[in-house]
C-alpha cells in the first residue's frame, strides 16, 4: 500500500486508467473478431458494414491514446486483406 497521498492518488489514476484502455482494447477486438467472422462466412455486405464499423472504433482509440496509431494501420490492414481475399 502506498504510504504518501500522491501515491494513494496515483494508484487510484491507475485503476480507473485500466478499466478505461480495456473497455477501448476489448471494444477494438470485438469489431475486428466481427469483420473476421463475416469475411469468414462469406457475407460480402455484413462484412463491408462491420469493417466501417470496426475503422470508426479503431481510430477513436487511437485518438483517446489507447491504441498506438501503427497498430491501428496494421489492423484495419488485415481487415482489409480478408475482404479482398473474399472478393476475390
Amino acid at each position: 500500500m502506498p504510504n504518501k497521498k500522491s501515491a494513494e492518488r496515483r494508484v487510484r489514476i491507475g485503476e480507473r486508467n485500466r478499466l478505461y484502455n480495456k473497455y477501448w482494447t476489448s471494444r477494438c477486438k470485438t469489431a475486428v473478431k466481427s469483420v473476421l467472422s463475416a469475411a469468414e462466412s462469406g457475407s460480402q455486405e455484413e462484412a463491408a458494414k462491420s469493417f466501417n464499423v470496426a475503422q470508426s472504433v479503431i481510430d477513436k482509440a487511437v485518438v483517446k491514446g489507447v491504441m498506438h496509431k501503427n497498430t491501428a494501420a496494421r489492423r484495419k490492414a488485415l481487415m482489409a486483406r480478408h475482404i479482398k481475399a473474399m472478393n476475390a
